[in-house]
């Protein structure tokens, strides 16, 4: 039986051009069953046209992949879903891996490779080159962030999210970072930052920091 393959891709020289190379090269086992921009109605589209796959971008038509993920998934539960970057970007891989796309590939990827990862998926099986398969590896070893204080809390004001952020900080991470870990908006980052600077009266956030770990070592000592 053929796989169906929908393709949602903002380009239409590039949807139309992946169209015609994956039926070249796989007429046999593939049939591309809906080719389409991403509108707000993309979730309702995939759903008619009951596609095994569905190839689409990151970012596509400037929403959020979690959001359109969401809506497509909704609809059609059984879907797999793969993902081609055009950003090679870390923290959107993440985000999508969140939502539930199991296949991605990036922006230089050929017609074989997204034939091969289409195959992969379609077996249940995840398909995502090596580099962001270290950085889902390293997200998962950084989940367990420390407990929050008490004494953090009462000598310098910052909540258990802020503290949450801290060793998030340590690390070299950048805002958009720090919320994909912790699935929050880049906006609710930054006015985190924004408090804790006022509230420890540090001068930036590397300063923070120091006095959170400061006031964490004097109640372990004290």
């Amino acid at each position: 039986m053929a796989i169906r393959i929908f393709l949602a891709l903002g380009n239409r020289v590039l949807r139309d051009s992946l169209a015609r190379l994956l039926r070249n090269k796989a007429k046999d086992c593939v049939e591309i069953c809906g080719v389409s921009a991403c509108t707000s109605q993309l979730a309702d589209v995939v759903a008619a046209a009951n596609p095994n796959v569905l190839i689409t971008e990151t970012n596509p038509g400037g929403s959020s992949e979690g959001r359109l993920l969401r809506q497509v998934f909704r609809l059609s539960p059984a879907l797999k879903v793969l993902i081609v970057d055009m950003q090679e970007d870390e923290a959107t891989f993440l985000e999508t891996v969140r939502e539930g796309a199991i296949g991605f590939l990036l922006r230089d990827c050929s017609a074989a490779d997204v034939l091969t990862a289409v195959r992969t998926i379609v077996q249940g099986e995840a398909f995502c080159p090596p580099r962001l398969c270290l950085a889902l590896l390293n997200h998962i070893s950084n989940e367990r962030l420390p407990l929050p204080s008490i004494q953090v809390k009462l000598q310098l004001g910052l909540t258990r999210r802020q503290q949450q952020i801290v060793p998030l900080i340590a690390k070299g991470w950048t805002n958009k970072e720090i919320a994909s870990q912790l699935n929050l908006s880049e906006q609710t980052i930054k006015n985190h930052i924004h408090s804790m600077l006022r509230r420890t009266g540090a001068n930036d956030r590397l300063a923070v920091v120091d006095l959170t770990r400061q006031t964490t070592h004097a109640s372990e000592n004290g």
